[in-house]
């Protein structure tokens, strides 16, 4: 009992401080999730927590209702349901969005103040640049694991997919569809293979 309740209070207290210390996005927590449960706590494996993560971004059908939608949030809950049940998703969810509700709280009482703060602006900027090196850091990651596997078909997927976002403006839900179905696809003829060998 003892010890549930203390992998309780890690779960808040991490996901707290890492929302609390976040910003840019849900693709800026990501890299700080793993962190925290893959390399500090191993409570969760390096390919799993990928695998956490693409779901946190599509969320379709009935993990969109059980989520609020925010891939933080949603990365955060994945992550809390696989180390703990449903309190875990609970403590997880409540200590992902509890920071950012209290900083916006407190921001909307002096908006017109920070708004037109020189000072302000100045950090929001450098924030930003910092954002992108860590977007890039989580793109940069994730190929690497891809271009590991030395198969062609991810790799082409991978390709395909900014050619079909960056240059011919492709619905991103159409390109998720489309990735997935040649994932299925790739794995039905992996296993035929297996069993073909077997």
């Amino acid at each position: 009992m003892k010890s549930k309740l203390k992998k309780y209070a890690t779960l808040f207290l991490s996901t707290f401080q890492l929302s609390a210390f976040t910003f840019g996005g849900g693709f800026v927590i990501i890299p700080l999730i793993r962190k925290k449960f893959v390399e500090q706590l191993g409570w969760i494996g390096e390919e799993e927590m990928l695998d956490l993560a693409a779901i946190a971004q599509s969320s379709p059908g009935a993990i969109a209702e059980m989520t609020p939608g925010p891939i933080a949030i949603n990365s955060a809950t994945f992550v809390g349901i696989r180390v703990a049940g449903i309190p875990g998703a609970l403590l997880t969810m409540v200590g992902t969005v509890t920071p950012p509700l209290i900083i916006i709280s407190v921001i909307s009482l002096f908006y017109a103040a920070f708004r037109d703060n020189v000072f302000v602006n100045m950090a929001m900027c450098g924030m930003l640049a910092g954002v992108a090196a860590v977007i890039l850091d989580v793109v940069l990651r994730l190929a690497k694991d891809i271009f590991r596997q030395k198969r062609v078909l991810p790799v082409l997927i991978l390709a395909g997919a900014f050619v079909a976002n960056r240059f011919l403006n492709v619905n991103i839900i159409v390109i998720i569809l489309a990735c997935a179905t040649f994932g299925v696809l790739d794995l039905m003829r992996r296993q035929r293979s297996a069993k073909g060998a077997a």
